[in-house]
């Protein structure tokens, strides 16, 4: 980019966008507009700013990553207008006490990170991986509403002293229990439904996860959803959700830079010769950063080296010098969450985080190649 390029920044939201551009040449906002949210209506602002600031003029749109998704950039795009999404946690934070948003603000604030490049953009997937991501993501959302239902039947049973002596809850035997049951009157009914809705989502999830496997299958994804298989708390969902919301791993020059990206380094907050360690940052993929925290959490069971028939099953078929990093990693990871939890006295919560940003830089390592 040069003087001869005009920052569109542009906060938008479902109903309208706020629009203003900066120039580095001048120094200056210029041309605020707010507009339906409508990328005609972006391509028409850019079509008028061409008779100020002449035909010569390149133009440089960006927005942050929100409820709009990649529709808008690829709709720019489409019509050969430059545009980046910025990743909202990467921008500078308005400091001082007294905080004035604005969409006219925010706007401006947009175009001047484009003109400094005060910010990291968003990764853009491709179509299909879009599209895996998308059914990945509504197969999560269809699990939280089992969560909840199963989470409200035992409420219900709760409610009216209706207990279970067995000795673990959603078992076959559990269920079985909670048909048997015949509460009193309009209790019955509720309960029926309640245990319609329960069998209709475990159904649900059942044939979505058998789609899942078959999307993952695919010659695009098999090869490294079967080397991200190789760790221990990974299977097939987590590594097919990991590779097509990340995209290209060889994008981050080294782990450290992606397990920044996932959220998954503490903080700071330092002063002179203080430093004082804060929690993760919990910046970037929010995603992904919860998959690997619950796969972490199979590092906290069984013993060091241990490989269940499970683990072996999804290794196998994989490069001996693949089976062989993961199972470093495994072995690794498996003995720092015992050192933490047992030796150090850490909270398991802790331990799993920390286990969790290992993990994150293992897999970088995976899908990068470098294994040695």
């Amino acid at each position: 980019m040069d003087y001869n390029t005009i920052f569109v920044g542009m906060d938008v939201h479902k109903e309208k966008f706020s629009l203003c551009c900066y120039s580095i040449e001048k120094d200056e906002f210029s041309h605020p507009h707010t507009t339906a949210a409508d990328y005609k209506h972006v391509l028409a602002y850019i079509a008028s700013l061409r008779g100020v600031f002449g035909e010569n003029a390149s133009f440089l749109c960006g927005y942050e990553a929100g409820c709009l998704g990649f529709t808008l950039y690829h709709q720019l795009t489409g019509h050969n207008v430059n545009c980046v999404i910025l990743a909202p946690t990467t921008m500078p934070v308005v400091k001082g006490k007294k905080k004035i948003k604005t969409d006219k603000r925010d706007a401006r604030n947009i175009a001047k990170c484009l003109a400094h490049h005060d910010y990291s953009p968003v990764h853009i997937p491709t179509e299909q991986d879009e599209q895996v991501k998308e059914y990945i993501r509504m197969r999560t959302d269809h699990k939280l509403a089992l969560k909840k239902i199963k989470q409200q039947i035992l409420a219900f049973c709760l409610r009216h002293n209706l207990r279970y002596e067995g000795k673990s809850h959603w078992t076959a035997a559990h269920v079985g229990w909670l048909k048997s049951l015949k509460p009193e009157a309009l209790y019955g009914e509720i309960l029926k439904e309640y245990l319609l809705t329960f069998e209709n989502l475990t159904d649900k999830i059942e044939r979505l996860d058998k789609r899942i496997d078959e999307l993952a299958a695919k010659e695009e994804y098999g090869e490294n959803v079967k080397k991200l298989s190789c760790f221990l708390g990974v299977q097939t969902q987590t590594a097919l959700s990991s590779i097509v919301e990340v995209g290209d791993f060889k994008r981050f020059s080294s782990a450290e830079k992606f397990a920044s990206y996932l959220g998954l380094v503490p903080g700071e907050d330092s002063s002179g010769d203080g430093q004082t360690r804060l929690g993760i940052t919990k910046a970037g993929n929010t995603h992904v950063r919860r998959l690997l925290v619950e796969a972490a959490q199979s590092y906290g069971r069984g013993q060091v080296g241990h490989k269940s028939k499970a683990l072996k099953a999804r290794q196998q078929g994989n490069p001996p010098e693949v089976i062989a990093y993961a199972d470093k990693a495994n072995e690794r990871l498996r003995r720092k969450y015992y050192k933490m939890v047992l030796s150090k006295g850490k909270k398991a919560n802790v331990a799993k985080t920390a286990v969790a940003r290992e993990l994150a830089c293992f897999m970088w390592g995976m899908m990068t190649g470098n294994i040695a």
